[in-house]
């Protein structure tokens, strides 16, 4: 809707103008300026105006965009601290060994990137030599996540500072030795000097926020103090197309997580060209990030371009560099001077008048490498402005040349990122560029020659110490967990006792255990409770008061619910993580809780609880990171199986978690059918991941919400539990040759195996043993340890042979999953073998109602249990056709 002149509407019309002749005559002061002095002009005076204002405390909206020129002026660039000869120096030497070690690597076809680490390596350089903190020093030092495609330029450095050799270079991405490097950054394969993995793009800015929260996390709790502690992420423009790289900036802003900054890597391209081809990335991200509430640090241009500003006195430039899109500016890098005064001065008439002004080798200095990223006082005055802002994170918005100092074949080409070698001839040139003393007899044997100055050289020292000054060398992963005593016995003898009568969900004698283990005293501070807003569907809410829900605020509100048992309760030093509707910041938080052994030092054991359809399925790829990053504790799919979330339907019917879930060999997967299973693994958890002998693993635990009467734990089925299979309840023979098959169940399934089992023996006169599988996977796991074992000449049963040794009759397999999760075990079940499942897409209805559409509830079993023992000759084929109109199949 629009008023008759054709303004729309703005929500000053809503307020009173208490003196409408004032604010004409400021109206028509603006369009005086207008008209005597061109819009131009008046945009400028109202842009300083705002600035005025903001500078005098006016509350006014921000602006979300700023002109493209640095943040931060040259005159206001704060002296340098260190040696820049001496540190260009370095940083040449760590650009040539970067470029050398990809290049050698070719000969083997294993590959690398080049030209990622040549557009950033100022902006490494810069953080290692003044401001990342190492772990020697005070605290727990930074936290670095470094770009994946940058790792050559940090081996580069970890080489010339005497942690690498040449060989363990020319190992770069031939790891199967046992001596190589990986291709990117990866804690499990490196693990003492990589932290985190990050080359699974988008998953670095998600965990940095999650990391810098938990830093705070562990502060406002008092159980580590992080105040000096900074997390720094390096991510590339192209990255942040990502979703889950920007999905939680306001997070970072609401908490005022002034301890993170993020360094985006500006060079315009992607892996295949521009990032923004018709559009400008810089000025995209910075109105992204200022409307997320960061505090935005552009560092653009060079001091070349100092020059060009100061001559710009009608705006023209500015004006200029706001309208060329990403894809033009990529282009001038690569096209001659007369190219650039033609279409970028040629443009309108005062550009042309100032490019009079200009030499060609200022222009070719501006367009080809005069880059804020590539400049260290630019990019130290940038980091320096990031530490010391207080009350928001920064970004770090620098633009570089993709490829810079690789030569015109590499730098601003599309295809750098698939361009994995340099000529000799190309090496040549970059040690000219370089200044680097390598003699040509360094390449007589055809490969380009490691540099190194000398480990007692002037540069070495330099560059330890500053390390030292700064706390060490860096990146670095160390780990000092102390082992967690065991809890005291009783809040698991809760479980192993049953429920009587009483009906309970295994989801609710999970959350009842943990919240017992919460209460002990040694190690209830360290449980870290993470939920993605549904706690009071997995009956958490108890947890409310007693352990608080985390908010570095407190809770600055009356609580709706506060004359409530179970109120809704925020505290500063809450223990609970309650991440709202975002299953990717609950994983986030995972990761940083179950790696803190190794980060600050401080062992915590979290458990992360949500919809099991929206674990594996939804958040897989940051169950990688978790298992590539050493993480430990419990991740717990409640709601589990595909049948028992009544009337959700297909998007919550999850029947297929474990399958996926197989794939990762650091997640131990368990089903537990009852209360004291539960106990039994988690107890079994705690002494594998957190006692003296721990291990770098994490459990995958699926619980339901189908309220059962729990059964006590019968007597010496605890190796079983834990190994995944024993048998629960022997079946009775009405007769000696009575037919006799073995039914194996996990979950929630238990229960339809065990209905069964009576009408095998009531109907049929067959005779049923109910096995508990509580994990598929951890019985595959141990037959395939077995199998390995037989081709190293040593004979090993795998547990699951051992134990259906000998039982009588064909072997049934059940669960509220795809028959694909039992079948992983078939080919060492020297039984016959066949197995039902809950194949295909889930649906609303009954629990009864589902089970039976899937053919696995008690009557199904019955019928398949029967076509087993007919094709064996047990019993005859028409008990099937029988029994399948008995039961109205």
């Amino acid at each position: 809707m629009t008023d008759p002149v054709g303004k729309l509407p703005s929500e000053l019309d809503q307020l009173p103008d208490r003196d409408p002749e004032e604010t004409a005559e400021w109206a028509a002061s603006l369009d005086a300026v207008t008209q005597a002095a061109g819009p131009h002009r008046a945009a400028y005076l109202m842009r300083r105006s705002l600035q005025h204002a903001e500078g005098a405390g006016l509350a006014l909206p921000k602006l979300l965009e700023t002109d493209y020129v640095n943040t931060i002026p040259t005159a206001a660039e704060p002296a340098f601290d260190g040696d820049l000869e001496m540190e260009s120096r370095i940083t040449a030497w760590n650009r040539w060994n970067a470029a050398a070690m990809v290049t050698r690597g070719a000969r083997y076809g294993v590959g690398g990137h080049i030209a990622t680490f040549a557009s950033a390596a100022w902006l490494y350089e810069t953080g290692f030599n003044h401001f990342f903190r190492g772990k020697e020093g005070d605290g727990s030092g930074d936290q670095l996540y470094i770009q994946g495609h940058a790792s050559p330029g940090i081996y580069a450095r970890a080489f010339l500072d005497g942690r690498l050799s040449e060989q363990q270079l020319d190992n770069f991405r031939q790891e199967a030795g046992g001596e190589g490097l990986p291709s990117y950054p990866h804690p499990r394969r490196l693990p003492w000097l990589w932290e985190f993995p990050t080359v699974s793009m988008g998953l670095g800015p998600l965990s940095a926020i999650y990391q810098a929260r938990f830093n705070r996390y562990l502060a406002n709790r008092n159980i580590k103090d992080t105040a000096n502690s900074h997390v720094w992420a390096f991510l590339g423009d192209g990255e942040m197309d990502e979703p889950e790289s920007t999905a939680a900036l306001a997070l970072a802003s609401r908490e005022q997580l002034d301890n993170l900054t993020f360094v985006i890597n500006c060079n315009l391209q992607r892996l295949d060209g521009p990032v923004r081809a018709n559009f400008r990335v810089v000025q995209e991200l910075e109105a992204q990030f200022r409307g997320a509430g960061w505090n935005v640090v552009k560092t653009l241009w060079g001091n070349a371009w100092d020059e060009l500003f100061q001559l710009d006195t009608q705006g023209a430039l500015l004006r200029r560099l706001r309208e060329v899109p990403d894809a033009q500016f990529q282009t001038y890098a690569t096209r001659d001077v007369a190219y650039i005064r033609e279409h970028f001065f040629g443009a309108e008439p005062a550009l042309a008048e100032l490019a009079k002004l200009l030499t060609d080798a200022k222009i070719a200095e501006c367009f080809y490498t005069s880059r804020g990223g590539h400049e260290a006082r630019k990019v130290y005055a940038a980091y320096k402005a990031a530490v010391e802002h207080k009350g928001a994170p920064t970004v770090i918005l620098a633009q570089t040349v993709k490829g810079y100092t690789l030569g015109k074949g590499f730098e601003s080409k599309n295809a750098n990122h698939q361009m994995k070698k340099l000529s000799i001839d190309e090496f040549k040139g970059m040690r000219e560029l370089l200044g680097l003393p390598i003699p040509d007899s360094a390449f007589e044997d055809g490969l380009v020659p490691y540099g190194h100055p000398g480990a007692d050289s002037p540069e070495v020292r330099y560059l330890q110490e500053r390390r030292a000054a700064l706390g060490g060398p860096a990146p670095a992963r160390r780990v000092h967990a102390v082992a967690l005593p065991q809890p005291e016995e009783r809040a698991f003898k809760a479980l192993y006792k049953g429920s009587g009568k009483q009906e309970m969900a295994t989801t609710m004698a999970f959350v009842r255990l943990v919240k017992d283990l919460m209460r002990d005293k040694e190690t209830g501070k360290r449980w870290v409770p993470i939920v993605p807003d549904e706690a009071r569907t997995f009956g958490m809410e108890s947890l409310f008061p007693s352990a608080g829900i985390y908010s570095p605020l407190g809770q600055t509100y009356d609580p709706v619910d506060r004359d409530q048992l179970m109120y809704y309760k925020e505290a500063k030093d809450g223990q609970i993580l309650n991440e709202g509707i975002t299953e990717a910041g609950a994983m986030a938080d995972f990761i940083a809780a179950s790696t803190s052994y190794a980060t600050h030092g401080e062992t915590m054991i979290p458990f992360y609880i949500f919809y099991s359809m929206f674990g594996w399925q939804r958040t897989g790829d940051q169950m990688w990171q978790l298992a590539d990053q050493l993480g430990k504790g419990f991740i717990v799919g409640a709601t589990a199986g595909r049948t028992t979330l009544t009337g959700e339907g297909l998007q919550h019917a999850d029947g297929h978690s474990h399958l996926i879930a197989a794939t990762n060999p650091a997640s131990l997967n368990y089903d537990p059918a009852f209360a004291y299973e539960v106990a039994v693994i988690v107890k079994d958890g705690l002494r594998r991941m957190y006692g003296p002998e721990a291990e770098n693993v994490f459990y995958y635990l699926t619980v339901y919400n189908e309220p059962k009467p729990q059964p006590a734990m019968p007597e010496g089925v605890e190796e079983g539990i834990v190994k995944g299979l024993y048998r629960f309840k022997e079946g009775t023979p009405a007769k000696a040759d009575a037919p006799r098959l073995q039914l194996l169940a996990s979950g929630t399934a238990i229960h339809w195996a065990l209905e069964a089992q009576e009408l095998l023996a009531a109907d049929w006169g067959v005779t049923a043993d109910v096995w508990s599988a509580t994990s598929w996977g951890e019985l595959r796991r141990d037959a395939l340890e077995a199998d390995e074992a037989l081709l190293r000449g040593e004979q090993q049963v795998p547990y699951v042979t051992q134990a259906l040794s000998g039982a009588p009759g064909p072997v049934l397999a059940v669960s509220d999953w795809m028959r694909q999760v039992p079948d992983q075990i078939s080919q060492w079940v020297e039984q016959d073998w066949s197995s039902l499942g809950t194949d295909g897409f889930g649906l609303s209805d009954t629990r009864a109602a589902a089970r039976r559409h899937f053919g696995v509830d008690a009557q199904s079993i019955v019928v398949a249990s029967l076509a087993q023992l007919a094709r064996r000759g047990e019993v005859p084929a028409s008990a099937v056709k029988e029994a399948r109109e008995r039961y109205g199949l």
